[in-house]
Order: C-alpha cells, then sequence, then structure tokens
C-alpha cells in the first residue's frame, strides 16, 4: 500500500537539493540567502499551476498543463522545487484549482519565478539585514518570503495590483509564519504609507521609471527594475537615488524578462493587413533586415531594448514572411518583405518607424557592438536618458533628448 503523501516532509530534502543546483550552476547566493532558500516552503505558495506541453496544439498554440497535488502530487512537489517559473494565472483571471482544465494559449498574468532568478534579484539590489524593502509584483508570495526570512518581516512591503492574488499570497505568508506590509496598489506609485525605502525591487516590468518610486527611496537607496518596450525587448537597471528625483545607475548584464505592469502593457493594434494597406506602394532597400532584432540570441535581446528607444509606440508582428511595425499613438506603420536576399520596406505616416531602427543599428555597429552592461542609465529633471560614451544618447518613453 504506497504511503500517504507528506509534502512538509518530503520537501525538506527538495528543498536542500535545489539550492544545492542552483550552487553548482553558479548562481550568486551568499549563506544567509541559501539559508532561507532551504528555509521557505514553495510549495505552499503554489497550490496549483500551469506548465507547458511538450507539443503545441493544431493552431500552434501552446498547451499548458495544469499541475495539483491531487491530480499528479509527485509532479506538482518536483516542479515547485526546481529552477522553473510557474504561471498561476492567465489573462487576470484565477483559475478553478478543483477542476482545472487544460488550456490553448493565453497570456500570463501571473507566476512565481524562478527562483535563481528570484534570489539574484535579492542579491543585485544588495539587499541585507537592516534594510527596509519594498517588493512591487507580490505574486503567490514566495519571493516575499525568502524576503522575510532573511530580513525582519516588519520590514519588508510587498505590494500587488491584483486583490486575489494578494489574497491568496497573504493566506500562504501568514500560514507559514511571516508577516510583512501587503497591500493592493499599483506599482507604478509605489506604496507613500511605508516610504522611505533602502531597497525598491520589482518582480514587474516597467516603460520607465516611476517617479513615485524615486520619491519614495533614501538618497543612497537603490532600485531595482526591469525596464521592458512594446517591441517587448528587456533590460535590467540597477539606480543609485541621489534625492530630487535624480539617480543614475548601469544595466545589468544577461537576459531577463518579466510581466509587464499592467498599467504600462501595449495596447491592441487590430489587424496587420488594414495597418499595411495604408502605407505607400514604392518600397526602398532596407539597410538592415529585421532578422536582427528577431533572432534567438542575447544580442537581438539587447538590440529590441535600444530600438524601442527610438521607436517607444512601436509594436512588431511577423505575418507569413512580412513583418510589420505599427504604432498606435502616431498613427505610423512599417512593412518589411523579403525580396532575393534583401528586404524592402515600406513606410507611412508621421514617423519612419524602420528608419529609426536602422540609425539604432548602424549606432550600434559602429560603436563596437556594445553589451548592456555598457550602458548607463541617468533620471535628471524628468528625462531618463541611457548613455554610452560612443552611441548616441536614447531616451525611455516621455523623456526628452536636451
Amino acid at each position: 500500500m504506497a504511503l500517504p503523501a507528506d509534502p512538509e516532509n518530503d520537501a525538506v530534502r527538495l528543498r536542500a537539493a535545489m539550492a544545492d543546483t542552483l550552487a553548482q550552476d553558479g548562481v550568486p547566493m551568499d549563506p544567509a540567502w541559501r539559508a532561507a532558500m532551504e528555509a521557505v516552503p514553495r510549495h505552499r505558495f503554489v497550490p496549483g499551476f500551469y506548465l507547458p506541453a511538450t507539443e503545441h496544439d493544431e493552431q500552434g498554440l501552446t498547451l499548458w498543463e495544469p499541475v495539483t497535488a491531487e491530480l499528479d502530487y509527485g509532479r506538482w512537489l518536483a516542479a515547485a522545487y526546481s529552477d522553473t517559473t510557474l504561471i498561476t494565472q492567465f489573462e487576470g483571471q484565477e483559475p478553478d484549482w478543483k477542476t482545472p482544465g487544460v488550456r490553448r494559449g493565453g497570456v500570463p498574468t501571473s507566476s512565481s519565478t524562478l527562483p535563481s532568478l528570484v534570489v539574484r534579484m535579492w542579491t543585485d539590489a544588495d539587499v541585507a539585514e537592516g534594510h527596509t524593502v519594498l517588493e512591487i509584483g507580490t505574486g503567490t508570495g514566495y519571493s516575499t518570503a525568502l524576503a522575510c526570512e532573511r530580513l525582519d518581516p516588519g520590514d519588508v512591503t510587498s505590494i500587488e495590483v491584483d486583490p486575489r492574488r494578494l489574497e491568496a499570497a497573504a493566506d500562504a505568508l501568514y500560514g507559514c509564519g511571516y508577516t510583512p506590509t501587503l497591500a493592493v496598489a499599483d506599482g507604478l506609485y509605489g506604496y507613500w504609507p511605508e516610504a522611505r525605502f533602502d531597497r525598491v525591487v520589482a518582480a514587474c516590468s516597467f516603460r520607465t521609471v516611476p517617479p513615485a518610486l524615486l520619491a519614495q527611496t533614501r538618497p543612497g537607496g537603490k532600485i531595482l527594475l526591469t525596464l521592458s518596450g512594446w517591441l517587448y525587448g528587456y533590460a535590467r537597471v540597477l539606480l543609485t537615488v541621489t534625492g530630487d528625483g535624480t539617480a543614475e545607475g548601469a544595466l545589468l548584464p544577461g537576459t531577463v524578462s518579466f510581466m509587464t505592469a499592467r498599467t504600462h502593457a501595449a495596447p491592441a493594434f487590430g489587424n496587420p493587413a488594414h495597418w499595411a494597406a495604408g502605407v505607400p506602394g514604392r518600397p526602398r532597400k532596407a539597410r538592415h533586415g529585421p532578422e536582427r532584432l528577431m533572432a534567438a540570441t542575447d544580442e537581438a535581446f539587447h538590440l529590441l531594448f535600444l530600438a524601442q528607444c527610438a521607436v517607444p509606440n512601436a509594436q512588431l508582428v511577423a505575418v507569413g514572411e512580412a513583418v510589420h511595425l505599427v504604432d498606435v499613438v502616431s498613427g505610423s506603420a512599417a512593412t518589411l518583405t523579403p525580396e532575393n536576399g534583401t528586404w524592402d520596406v515600406r513606410e507611412g505616416g508621421p514617423v519612419r518607424l524602420w528608419h529609426r531602427v536602422e540609425n539604432v543599428l548602424d549606432a550600434f555597429d559602429s560603436a563596437g557592438r556594445p553589451g548592456p552592461e555598457a550602458f548607463t542609465l541617468h533620471v535628471h529633471d524628468g528625462r531618463q536618458l541611457l548613455r554610452h560614451p560612443n552611441f548616441p544618447g536614447l531616451s525611455l518613453p516621455g523623456s526628452v533628448i536636451p
């Protein structure tokens, strides 16, 4: 007869094994963070989640399989202690974990971030005992629990825009004995009642650095953010706040993406064919093709971020062999089509979208193709400027280059 499931005891060994694996893989983790990882029962924060199936459906959509202890105890517990992001919500709708079904496609809107990235974030932000911390994006509460295990829980504030997500996280946190300050709030505006903070760490991405976060951080304090945009280029930045809305810091190396803060999400733009029909009929030869932005490489990931600084309101979509850039703000569009090993481009509207992207690619090549860590973000007088000694300044959306 099979023994009854005992996750509390079974998880002890799995937590230690996960910490060992991350250390062997080179994840930066000082003894205090390792001890926190070995103490926090991640399975309590993910009673149900979705994992992608190995195959897509007949339309090419991702098949998402529900995983719970009731459906498959072994798979559930093993996944909870793997270095994997576990999707817990789609389209802002809470699943019914009593009778979950396979999902076809959909946009994830909440998850439990892979543990290696959680520890990397807290480490990169230089969080240590005695710091007051604001976490943006409570999610399942697992990351919050790690912070509470390392710090005094009274020094930890975590906010979440989705009240149902926060309620579930609060139940898990309080059930484990952790008592941080929790609030339903939009990360764009931080949380004034607990300000000022020594560290602000966001588990979602923003198009620009929210001014409220600068105002809520002590001079000398640090903000760790993921910056994103409507081309889905990402960059992480660690800013040191000097006061009066001023901060600066270098982009961090590596490729990391987070779900976009809901208030900064890209708008729907309709049918790409409608936009393509409105651009002039006469094409020109493109100096650069779109494959430089669409390749599955670290450099392409970085280039997407730089390009979207030049065309901050553009979105990119491929339909068949054609690639479209659509700007719903200015009403501009560009369509690229392959032609005998090169690309033809047609542009319409007040903004020459692909021309601006080409200028960024030219500058990138001329500067020696610098990586993210070669760029510094300066925030001053409402301007948010990305700078490199051999690269023209780029501004984040809403900023103005002086």
